[in-house]
């Protein structure tokens, strides 16, 4: 794998994607979300992944501060982790997640669904949009 910044993305993303995993496996559907999210933070740790829970990101609009967002998981301080217990995840949940990155300033994002026994998940990249979703301009 790349040693560049990257494949440090890759690699994190991985390991915690393991980690989802074990929580899922260990766990099964049907919790509420501060339970996964309080059982990931747990693996995250014994997995030697520093991660931060409840993370706040400042919104600003024209350099006032105006809201904040509170992301689930920061992990290693670069990926934001969100996580959600829904029948499915839809375009809402993407939007928050690209929310989520560009208040913090970070540009990846892993969405985790825990209501499905097989867990689902989608790596979100900021400034990358795949060709269904790209459209016409403003």
């Amino acid at each position: 794998m790349n040693t560049d910044e990257r494949g440090y993305d890759d690699s994190l993303t991985e390991r915690v994607l393991g980690a989802v995993f074990e929580v899922s496996n260990t766990l099964g559907a049907g919790f509420l979300e501060k339970v996964y999210e309080r059982a990931l933070l747990r693996e995250l740790g014994l997995c030697g992944i520093r991660a931060t829970a409840q993370a706040s990101f400042a919104v600003t609009y024209k350099g006032h501060h105006v809201g904040e967002y509170l992301a689930d998981l920061l992990v290693e301080d670069v990926l934001v982790v969100e996580l959600k217990c829904a029948q499915r995840l839809t375009n809402e949940h993407t939007a928050q997640c690209l929310n989520y990155l560009r208040a913090s300033g970070r540009t990846l994002c892993l969405l985790i669904n825990f209501q499905t026994p097989k867990v689902e998940w989608k790596r979100i990249v900021l400034g990358f949009q795949p060709a269904s979703i790209q459209g016409g301009s403003q």
